[in-house]
C-alpha cells in the first residue's frame, strides 16, 4: 500500500507542477504500478477498454459533428438575439444557452463556440462583455451537471455505482442537481459580476474591444501607415518568380500579404480582380498588385530594388485609401488554447502561412502590443494574435479549436458565417442518441458509439480522419491510465483505510459531516489537477465511506461529481476559465473575487441539497 500511495502522491505533485503533460504522468504512473507488481498488465490496461473511456471518445466525435455543421452556433445565436439590449436578459440567456449546450458537449468546446457570439452580442447591446464572459465560462461547467454525458465526473460516478452493484444513474438523474447549481450560479454570479467585473475599463474601450471592426483592429495594431499597394512593372525582376524563389521577406524584410491579379478576359466588361493567397508557390506576374506590410522605408527600398510602382501615397495617419485596403483584406484576432502545440514556438517556425494561409501581423500580450521583430518572437498560451488572410482561411480556423479560436473576428464578417446544410442531420442524430439513452433502449456506450458512427456516415464529419481529430486524446489517455490507479489503491487497501478513518473519526456525528468532507476535499484537489483525475481518485473513497457509515452511496458519489466539476476559483483550473481570461481582460484576482465565493457557496448548498434529492 505504501508503494501505491507514494506513486499516487508523486503523480499528484507532477499534475500540480504542470511541466510534464498530464497523460505522460498518468502513463508513467501506470507503468510504475506494473513494474512494482501491484497491477498485472491486464489490470493496468483495463482502463483503455472501460466504457467511460469509450463513451468519452464517442462524445468528442458527436460534439465535433455538432460544431462542424454549425448546429450549436445557429441555436445559440438565435436564442441570444432575443436578449435585445437588456444586460439582465443577455446575462440570463447566455447562462441558459451555454449550460444547455454544455449538457451535451464538452465545456471547452461550448466556450469556444459561444465566446465570439457573446462578445459580438455584448458589443451590439453596448454592454461590457467582461461582466458576461466569466459567468459564461462557469455556466459551461454548470451545464455539465445536467446530464449523464455532460462531464466526465458524471460518467465516473455512474460507473462506480454500477460496478458496485447499485442501480445505475439514468441520463437525467443529474438534472435536478444541475438545475439547482444553475439557479445558485445565476443568482450569485449576477451580484458578483456587477460588483467586481467590468469596472477597470471605460465603456468606449470595452465597445472597441468587443466590436473589432477591421478599421478598429487596424488602428489598435497600428497597421495604418504600414500597409501599401505596389504594382509589378513590366521589367520587374520579380515577374515570373515564385514567392519562395524571390525570398522577399528574407532579402527585404517586408511581408507580402496578398496578391491581386486582373483576369485575362478579352472582354473589358468581364475583367475582374482576383484575390490570391500569398503562398510560397504563388508565381508573381506582370501588373500584379502586391499588398505589402512593413515600415515605409523598407517598402520604399523594396520597390526601388524590384521595379515596383506605389499605388498609394504615403501618409503618417490613416487615410481613406488605407481604410479601403484594410477592408479589402481579412484580419482577425485569435487566442491560443491551453495545451496548444504552438505554445512557446517562434512565429516563423509556427508555420501559420503554410498551414492556414495566414500571416501573423501582431501579438497582444499582457495589455501591450508586439508589432516588430515578430519572426523570432515566441508565442505563448494566453497571447492574442492578429492574423491576416482571406476570410475563408480565417473561417477555417474554427476547425482547429483544440489549438486556437477566433475571439476578435469583426462583426461584419462573423455575420457572414453560413450554416451548413447538414445541421438538421446532426440535430436528428443527437436527439436520437438522447432518446435512446433516456428510454433505456440500449446501453449508453452503445448509443454513443452508434451516434458517432452516424456522424461520419451521414457526412456531418467528412471522414474518419476528421472524426479522430475531434477527440482530445490527452484526456482519453489520462482517464484510461488513471482508472487502474484507483484499482491499485483499492486493491492494496488504501481506499478501505481512508474510508474507514473518515467513518470512524468523522462519521459519529452525522453523515452530513462525512458528505461535507468528501465534497470539499474533492473541491480543493480539483483546483490543481483535472476534474476527471480527481473524480477517479475520490469516487471509490466516497463509495467505501458511505458503505462504512451504513448510508446510501448516491449522495456521496454525486458530491464527488459536483465538486469535481464546480471549479471556479482560478483561471487555470479548467480550460473554459482560461479561454475567457484574455477576451475578458481578467486578472487572477478577478477569479478569486468571483469564482472562489461561488465555489464555496455552491459547496454549502450542495451539502444540504444532495441528501434531499438523494436521501441517505
Amino acid at each position: 500500500m505504501a508503494i501505491t500511495l507514494t506513486i499516487l502522491a508523486i503523480s499528484v505533485v507532477l499534475f500540480i507542477n504542470g511541466r510534464i503533460r498530464s497523460d505522460i504522468v498518468a502513463l508513467c504512473s501506470l507503468l510504475a504500478l506494473i513494474l512494482c507488481g501491484i497491477l498485472t498488465p491486464a489490470e493496468a490496461l483495463s482502463g483503455f477498454s472501460n466504457s467511460i473511456v469509450i463513451m468519452m471518445a464517442g462524445l468528442f466525435i458527436v460534439g465535433g459533428g455538432i460544431f462542424r455543421t454549425g448546429l450549436a452556433k445557429k441555436i445559440s445565436g438565435r436564442i441570444i438575439t432575443a436578449a435585445g439590449g437588456s444586460e439582465w436578459k443577455l446575462f440570463v440567456l447566455v447562462m441558459l444557452v451555454t449550460s444547455f449546450i454544455g449538457a451535451f458537449v464538452s465545456n471547452t468546446g461550448t466556450v469556444a463556440l459561444m465566446l465570439p457570439i457573446v462578445v459580438s452580442m455584448a458589443a451590439t447591446s453596448n454592454i461590457n462583455s467582461s461582466r458576461i464572459l466569466m459567468p459564461m465560462a462557469f455556466a459551461s461547467s454548470i451545464g455539465g451537471m445536467m446530464t449523464l454525458i455532460g462531464t466526465p465526473p458524471n460518467l465516473v460516478a455512474a460507473s462506480t455505482l454500477d460496478d458496485a452493484g447499485f442501480d445505475g444513474l439514468s441520463f437525467f438523474s443529474f438534472t435536478p442537481v444541475g438545475i439547482v447549481c444553475l439557479v445558485v450560479g445565476m443568482g450569485v454570479l449576477w451580484v458578483l459580476s456587477k460588483k467586481f467585473l467590468g469596472h477597470g475599463h471605460s465603456d468606449r474601450q470595452d465597445k472597441k474591444h468587443g466590436r473589432k471592426t477591421t478599421s478598429e483592429l487596424a488602428k489598435e495594431y497600428r497597421i495604418y501607415g504600414n500597409l501599401f499597394r505596389l504594382k509589378v512593372e513590366k521589367h520587374s525582376p520579380l515577374s515570373g518568380r515564385t514567392l519562395m524563389e524571390a525570398d522577399i521577406r528574407g532579402r527585404h524584410g517586408v511581408n507580402i500579404l496578398e496578391i491581386r491579379r486582373r483576369s485575362q478576359s478579352s472582354n473589358r466588361f468581364f475583367k475582374t480582380i482576383g484575390q490570391l493567397s500569398a503562398n510560397a508557390s504563388t508565381v508573381i506576374a506582370h501588373d500584379d498588385i502586391l499588398y505589402v506590410y512593413a515600415p515605409f522605408d523598407k517598402v520604399s527600398a523594396f520597390a526601388a530594388a524590384e521595379g515596383l510602382e506605389f499605388l498609394d501615397s504615403h501618409t503618417a495617419e490613416e487615410s481613406s485609401s488605407a481604410q479601403n485596403n484594410i477592408d479589402d483584406i481579412g484580419i482577425a484576432e485569435v487566442v491560443l488554447m491551453p495545451g496548444s502545440s504552438y505554445d512557446n514556438q517562434d512565429v516563423k517556425k509556427a508555420g501559420f502561412r503554410e498551414k492556414y494561409g495566414l500571416n501573423i501581423l501582431g501579438i497582444r500580450r499582457k495589455g501591450g502590443f508586439i508589432l516588430s521583430g515578430l519572426e523570432n518572437e515566441k508565442i505563448h498560451f494566453g497571447d492574442t494574435l492578429l492574423v491576416q488572410g482571406t476570410w475563408d482561411d480565417i473561417a477555417r480556423l474554427q476547425d482547429d479549436q483544440n489549438e486556437l479560436i477566433v475571439v476578435g473576428q469583426p462583426l461584419a464578417e462573423a455575420a457572414k458565417v453560413t450554416i451548413d446544410y447538414k445541421a438538421p442531420v446532426a440535430a436528428g442524430i443527437m436527439l436520437m442518441m438522447v432518446a435512446v439513452m433516456v428510454f433505456d433502449i440500449m446501453q449508453p456506450v452503445t448509443a454513443v458509439l452508434c451516434a458517432s458512427v452516424l456522424m461520419v456516415l451521414s457526412g456531418c464529419l467528412r471522414n474518419m480522419e476528421e472524426a479522430y481529430k475531434t477527440i482530445n486524446w490527452e484526456s482519453i489517455v489520462l482517464i484510461a491510465a488513471m482508472l487502474p490507479m484507483s484499482l491499485a489503491v483499492e486493491k492494496t487497501g488504501g481506499t478501505q483505510m481512508i474510508s474507514s478513518a473518515l467513518a470512524e473519526y468523522l462519521g459519529g456525528g452525522s453523515p452530513m459531516v462525512l458528505l461535507a468532507v468528501i465534497y470539499f476535499s474533492t473541491s480543493i484537489l480539483t483546483l490543481v489537477i483535472s476534474n476527471t483525475a480527481t473524480a477517479v481518485l475520490f469516487a471509490p473513497i466516497a463509495l467505501q465511506t458511505a458503505l462504512q457509515a451504513g448510508v446510501s452511496p448516491y449522495p456521496f458519489l454525486l458530491a464527488v461529481s459536483v465538486a469535481a466539476s464546480m471549479c471556479f476559483a482560478t483561471p487555470f483550473s479548467t480550460p473554459p476559465n482560461a479561454l475567457v481570461m484574455s477576451a475578458g481582460k481578467y486578472t487572477f484576482a478577478d477569479y478569486l473575487k468571483v469564482g472562489l465565493p461561488l465555489q464555496v457557496i455552491m459547496g454549502i448548498v450542495m451539502v444540504f441539497v444532495l441528501p434531499l434529492l438523494f436521501p441517505f
